[in-house]
Parts: C-alpha cells; structure tokens; sequence
C-alpha cells in the first residue's frame, strides 16, 4: 500500500520554498530573536542551531504560527505565511508536519489512535481508511504491529519513531522536528538520522530541524543558521560542515567542535 495519500485536491502545489523576513520575536518588551532573514529551499536538511536558551524552539513556533512575531514575515513559496487568513493559513498547515520535543503523543491514546487525528482533522477517510495509513506511516518508520501499543510501552527512540509517523500523517512536504534525537542513545539517534536521510532522499520531504545534537548536525544538515544568545540573531550560516572548518566566529567553532575549549569564551558561552 502507497503512503502517499494525496488527501486534498490542491496538495500538488507544493511550497517550492520558505523564506524568513526581518523576522522579531518576543514576549511583551523582551525580545528573543531579532531581524531574522533566511531561505529554506525545497530538499534541505536545515539546521536551526545555537546554545541552549538562544530562541531555537521560539523560531520553530514561530514558523508553524505557534507564535505571532512581533515583526517580519515567513513565506511559503509566494505565499505570507504570517500576514494569511484563517482559512488560507489552515490550508499551509496541511501540507506541514511537526515533530514537537519527547513526541509529545497523547498518553491515552495508541499509536494509531494518536496518528489519526490530523487525519480526523484534515483528510475525507473513514475511520478503517484511518487505521490503514496509520499502520501505513507506522510501517514507514518501522513500527509496522505496533498500532495498538500505548506510548508509555515504547522506547524513547520509538516514541521519537512514533511521533515523525504522526508528523508525516497528511503526507507533508516540509518537515519541522524540535530536538528529535534529544535524551536518545546514540544508537537510536542513528537511526532517527538514517531515517531523515531516507524520507529526504525517497519521498523528497524538506526538513528544519531544531538541534544542539552534533552528530545529527554533521550526519544529516545540508545547510544551517547558528543564533547567538547574546546579540539575539543570526551569527553564521551556511553548510554546517563548512561552518565548523572555516568560521571566522569562535562561538560557533567551539560550539561545532572546531576551537580551543580550554579556553574561556567570552559570550554566549554553551559550556
């Protein structure tokens, strides 16, 4: 059986990219993340990275309409994100997956109870039309006879599994995961990242990925932006690889692993 649902008459249409403006995000008078600008194009693996506390998870919200910026805009293809309408916003939501922290499943449902929601929510399908994508999405990220098991009954990588199913329920094309492979073993944080890998490469999904986890930034991310805690923006962008070998910014080098760790850093310090 195909995984690839094709739900809604207009899910061809895919976003061909997503484009942040002189983004501004805060609480009130504290700013968290000022004058972001970058461009996701169709097919990364984009890394948001930086020091714990510096907005990663806030740009996250903020780019799924979690969180109203206090300035900017984020683009879908042609398409303002932030400044669309209800109905418009709820149709870019279709097409948007989300991976939130621990998986975030609902305790009291199953797997396949907790995959079809969105599918509740968004899709025709009838409650056994349901349960077959849901067995479908769970045999995709191999968790093919768990359907009936209680999130409590998994391990924290199958839960993390579990979850990027939930997150792939209406066939999106842009991936968004928040720390997926935070408290894995690195075991199943490889195979969290060999599966990123494969839905890029066979299904041709798009990702951001919000992470301070350096393997699953050197396995997996094609490009990347760096936010620094103090000057609250954007400090380094580019392939992280690259970033790491040649960044003229001692933060980020000794973030990536690249600079002299015994000695102090002066600002932003994610020791």
């Amino acid at each position: 059986m195909s995984t690839q649902l094709n739900i809604t008459s207009d899910f061809a249409r895919r976003p061909e990219h997503i484009a942040v403006r002189g983004l501004t995000l805060g609480y009130g008078n504290r700013i968290i993340l000022r004058d972001l600008s970058f461009v996701v194009e169709p097919g990364d693996i984009f890394i948001v990275m930086g020091p714990s506390g510096c907005g990663k998870s806030t740009l996250l919200n903020a780019m799924v309409g979690l969180t109203e910026p206090l300035a900017g805009d984020v683009f879908y293809g042609e398409v303002n994100f932030t400044g669309a309408g209800a109905e418009e916003r709820r149709g870019l939501l279709e097409r948007i997956g989300v991976l939130f922290q621990s998986a975030a499943l609902w305790s009291a449902m199953t797997l396949a109870e907790n995959i079809g929601l969105p599918l509740s929510e968004f899709s025709p399908l009838h409650p056994d039309e349901i349960r077959k994508v849901a067995s479908a999405k769970l045999a995709l990220v191999g968790l093919r006879g768990f359907e009936d098991y209680y999130p409590a009954e998994l391990s924290g990588g199958m839960r993390a599994r579990a979850g990027l199913a939930r997150a792939m329920a209406l066939d999106p094309q842009i991936l968004f995961l928040d720390e997926p492979t935070a408290a894995l073993d690195p075991v199943s944080a490889r195979r969290l990242d060999d599966l990123i890998l494969e839905l890029r490469d066979s299904l041709g999904v798009t990702f951001v990925v919000v992470t301070h986890d350096l393997r699953t930034i050197f396995r997996v991310g094609t490009n990347s932006i760096f936010l620094d805690p103090e000057t609250r923006t954007i400090i380094a962008a580019g392939d992280p690889k690259r970033l790491r070998a040649e960044s003229a910014d001692r933060l980020v080098r000794l973030f990536l692993g690249s600079a002299d760790t015994d000695r102090q850093v002066g600002r932003g310090s994610c020791a």
